[in-house]
């Protein structure tokens, strides 16, 4: 079977019917996103730990190739509150480099699923894993900002959760009250802007407005302790050139697990995101294409000294509500804040840490999502259990152990779930056929005759039912043997190879006893794999029969 590529950016489709309207419509989106996207880009880059301008590096080149080649409209690529956790991690333990070489990997699995055409297989990543991790990502960038938004003097603090906290209650004597009322300001700030002005975001009213209050606090009042970006790091003003790192299988067997993490996510986040985009402009992004250019964005980023890239949902609305209709708007968006960096990049020094904590204090409570999680808390205890694992291990490991143990929980628990529902019965009297989908039409009770035993599977015959099949029919055998047993399939959708191994062996078992088995109602997809497997030469192909009253009357003449 040929394999095609589903690759088709809407950038392309888009620009054979652009007009001049259309260009001045994305024009302006561009330039409000692009200045939208400015504190978010430098606050996600300070809190990954990294320096501010490889935030704007990030925006700037992933958000490029993100609209250049993706498979929605309207999305906007950068950096986004939710990779500072594995991102800052990866730092710590691996360094820059190894943040570079995770990276690259996550767009090279990114690009697999895009070619592959798994683009709609993240949509079967449950809700609760979403939700759990989210709010995980969001209370762990909380907690990370406490530090700038009081002003503590704390030289370094430790990686965990718990620990995290409990440095912070040693040192609450050195809150600086200055920082404080800055970062408080500036929350204040950002939640009261959109009451007042509608189309300037609440984070650069903030920005400006507290860099503008500090600048005149230290210069004029001579007010020390309010830290800067200017205080903690040098801002390279200037377009990235391609930096190296070296690589080797070591470094890449041990970045496997993160850069796992760093994909889904991605994926996980710039799908969301593009769905949420459609259902408000009418439109249908193309899930492939998208995690291309998603790969494509974070194998390049890197070279540049950027850091992980994906969709966000945030940018991408601020883009739909401002006029924003193709990926041209998302260029724009893209040459603005080259601009910003070129030429008002040096200013950035001025703007307060606090400031910027507020920022991100903000943007941790709108990821929290805390009215879904108390809803989803109101669900089966299945998944309330992988709501709660999820977020736990989100917060007190980190990610990757959170998406990989969340994942696997709630597949375990979703099979269980079916394995419940999937019924296994046993008949020696009468058979009702009043509401049987074989006959099609309404009989009197199909009696059984002596020395036959009517089995009926309904649901999916999978590994977790093969093995109560299995255990029934050992109890079966312990009592008086019939002679015929017919096993009911008519509500089989499918098999799975344990199931077919159960089957094999009761086939080969009632050969030994002289018994002999009877399939009815068989779908034909279930048929294909039997007869594949050589079931039908075991028992008979005219022993695989089309509905019951077939396979009772077969099964009068072995009786």
């Amino acid at each position: 079977m040929k394999l095609t590529i589903d690759f088709h950016p809407r950038l392309w489709s888009t620009l054979k019917s652009y007009s001049k309207e259309r260009f001045f419509s994305d024009l302006m989106a561009g330039i409000i996103v692009g200045i939208v996207a400015l504190p978010l880009a430098i606050a996600f880059g300070i809190a990954s730990g990294v320096s501010p301008e490889k935030g704007l590096i990030t925006a700037i080149i992933g958000g490029f190739i993100v609209s250049f080649l993706g498979g929605s409209k309207v999305q906007i690529g950068g950096p986004t509150g939710a990779f500072i956790v594995i991102v800052y991690g990866i730092i710590q333990n691996y360094g820059v480099e190894g943040l570079a070489v995770a990276t690259v990997i996550a767009g090279i699995f990114l690009i697999l699923l895009g070619l592959l055409r798994l683009g709609t297989i993240i949509q079967f990543i449950p809700f609760p894993i979403v939700v759990g991790f989210t709010s995980g990502i969001a209370l762990t960038i909380f907690t990370t900002q406490i530090k700038d938004l009081t002003g503590m003097t704390v030289e370094k603090l430790p990686a965990d959760f718990v620990s995290k906290w409990i440095v912070y209650a040693q040192h609450l004597d050195s809150v600086s009250l200055w920082s404080l009322l800055i970062g408080v300001a500036s929350i204040a700030v950002i939640v009261l802007t959109p009451r007042l002005i509608r189309r300037i975001p609440g984070s650069l009213v903030a920005i400006i407005v507290m860099t503008v209050v500090v600048w005149l606090l230290r210069e004029y009042a001579g007010i020390e302790g309010i830290e800067t970006i200017g205080d903690r790091f040098v801002i390279n003003a200037s377009l990235p050139h391609p930096e190296g790192f070296s690589v080797n299988m070591e470094t890449v067997n041990m970045l496997l697990p993160s850069a796992f993490t760093i994909a889904m996510l991605g994926a996980i986040e710039s799908l969301l995101s593009a769905t949420v985009a459609d259902g408000v402009i009418s439109d249908r992004h193309n899930s492939n294409t998208e995690l291309i250019a998603q790969g494509a964005a974070n194998i390049v980023t890197p070279l540049f000294g950027g850091i992980p890239v994906t969709g966000a949902i945030a940018r991408t609305m601020t883009n739909i509500n401002n006029g924003g209709r193709t990926p041209v708007a998302g260029i724009i968006h893209a040459i603005v804040l080259s601009l910003i960096l070129l030429f008002l990049g040096p200013l950035t020094k001025h703007i307060p840490m606090a400031c910027l904590a507020g920022v991100l204090v903000v943007v941790s409570y709108n990821m929290s999502e805390w009215r879904t999680f108390r809803s989803l808390l109101k669900n089966p205890k299945s998944d309330v259990a992988v709501l709660i694992t999820t977020f736990l291990l989100t917060v007190i490991f980190d990610l990757t152990i959170a998406i990989e143990i969340g994942l696997l929980l709630a597949m375990l628990l979703f099979m269980r779930r079916i394995a419940e529902t999937t019924k296994v019965s046993v008949t020696t009297e009468a058979i009702d056929l009043s509401a049987d989908a074989e006959t099609h039409v309404q009989e009197d009770p199909l009696k059984v005759p002596q020395g036959v035993e009517v089995y009926e599977i309904n649901g999916p015959f999978f590994f977790g039912v093969a093995n109560k099949f299995d255990e029934m029919m050992r109890k079966r055998r312990t009592s008086d043997r019939p002679l015929v047993r017919i096993i009911r399939m008519r509500k089989v959708p499918f098999m799975d190879s344990t199931g077919l191994h159960n089957l094999e062996s009761l086939c080969r078992l009632s050969e030994k006893d002289n018994i002999r088995i009877i399939l009815s109602g068989v779908n034909p997809k279930v048929s294909e794999m039997l007869i594949k497997n050589g079931i039908d030469k075991r028992i008979g192909a005219d022993n695989i029969c089309p509905n019951i009253n077939e396979a009772m009357e077969k099964a009068l003449k072995y009786v």
